[in-house]
């Protein structure tokens, strides 16, 4: 009645955490009357609540991972209704061993059939998307819908040509009123000669760093080429489309005006994507410096998504992603890279605040999509595996 989806494994997974539950349910009542004696004891039980927790948060996280874990039913009370009434007359109706026998038969299939083959075969471009992270392996490249058919602006292009174009194609857009590129650095740029030749492009933005100089002038020049003009944004600029707003937030402070290429990652483009279905905070590979700066400048972060900064560094502070607080977090990510990336202690940050993490190496293109029962994440479930 209030999410409008039923569980097929909520019991299972309440069987899992109850256990749990009550020590850290008194763990925790006990350090709340503490407090005010002792910090020590206090943090003490606190710590021992910690591991049971972990548990719960784990229990759920693996359980509505699983292929099929839920199927969309009507919201309010009508829906809870309907779902009691029909509970009752199965009960009524499994009373015969032969009807027991045949919904035994009928369970067996739909998991070990229907689950995994709608799995499997989910339709691509998902209806009603409105940012796709493509799976280009260990880079970015962001696609975010613009309210008109076939047409969406670009954000980064990822290090390889072929799979940012192949993520175009399966998306079916034709028109790029924006190709805009965070930042030069190749994980984020090779790929853009692909996107400029392959189909209308209405301008290519950047930042106001031109390093390194090698990438500025290959982008530059892909753009002559192909007609695009060339435009630089800073923080403070508003892009409109119909159904997508871009507002660029940093970088700010010195590093808008930075000229060294060693602070390309903390120089890049963040932008805010406003959406008719909510925000999404784009953050290039911007880092500890560029945060502070950001964070320093009281610019309004909040976004229920966000794409975590530079690939899941660790350097990303647990201040800047409590000043977004996001429902969702994307990691563009590739399989296999040797930077370790991402961090499990911005993983476990993201986690502990409840956010659902999505990674490209594990689940290929996420899609975020914006649909009557609510914003939820569809993976392509197809991720670029690295070369021998």
């Amino acid at each position: 009645a209030v999410s409008g989806e039923v569980s097929v494994v909520a019991v299972l997974a309440n069987l899992l955490a109850g256990p749990v539950v009550g020590p850290a349910t008194v763990l925790g009542v006990c350090a709340t009357l503490l407090a005010p004696v002792s910090g020590t004891l206090a943090s003490a039980l606190v710590w021992l609540a910690g591991p049971e927790l972990e548990w719960v948060l784990a229990v759920a996280r693996h359980s509505a991972a699983v292929p099929g874990a839920s199927f969309d039913w009507p919201s309010g009370a009508g829906g809870g209704l309907l779902l009691a009434v029909l509970a009752l007359m199965l009960l009524v109706v499994l009373r015969g061993r032969i009807s027991r026998m045949v919904l035994a038969a009928v369970v067996l299939l739909f998991v070990v059939v229907v689950i995994p083959v709608r799995h499997r075969v989910a339709p691509w471009p998902v209806p009603g998307w409105t940012v796709v992270a493509c799976d280009v392996g260990q880079g970015d490249g962001l696609v975010l819908a613009t309210g008109r058919p076939h047409e969406a602006v670009v954000i980064d292009t990822g290090p390889d040509p072929v799979l940012m174009s192949d993520c175009l194609q399966r998306l079916e857009i034709r028109r790029i009123p924006l190709l805009l590129l965070t930042h030069l650095h190749a994980d984020h740029v090779s790929g853009a000669p692909a996107v400029l030749s392959g189909r209308a492009v209405g301008a290519l933005a950047v930042g106001s760093l031109r390093e390194p100089a090698w990438a500025f002038r290959e982008v530059t020049a892909a753009a002559r080429a192909n007609r695009v003009p060339v435009m630089r944004l800073s923080a403070g600029q508003r892009v409109r489309w119909p159904g997508l707003v871009l507002d660029v937030l940093g970088p700010r402070g010195e590093l808008a005006r930075t000229r060294s290429s060693e602070d390309a990652n903390d120089a890049s483009l963040v932008v805010k994507a406003t959406t008719p279905h909510g925000r999404i905070l784009l953050t290039g590979d911007v880092e500890l410096p560029g945060q502070g700066e950001l964070l320093d400048s009281r610019a309004n972060l909040r976004a229920e998504v966000l794409k975590v900064p530079h690939h899941g560094s660790r350097y990303t502070t647990p201040r800047f992603l409590a000043a977004v607080r996001p429902r969702l977090a994307v990691v563009s990510v590739g399989a296999g890279n040797s930077y370790g990336h991402p961090s499990p202690l911005v993983l476990g940050e993201l986690t502990r605040m409840g956010t659902r993490v999505l990674r490209t190496d594990q689940s290929g293109d996420v899609a975020i999509v914006q649909d009557e029962q609510g914003r939820r994440a569809v993976e392509r479930g197809d991720p670029v595996r690295p070369e021998n």
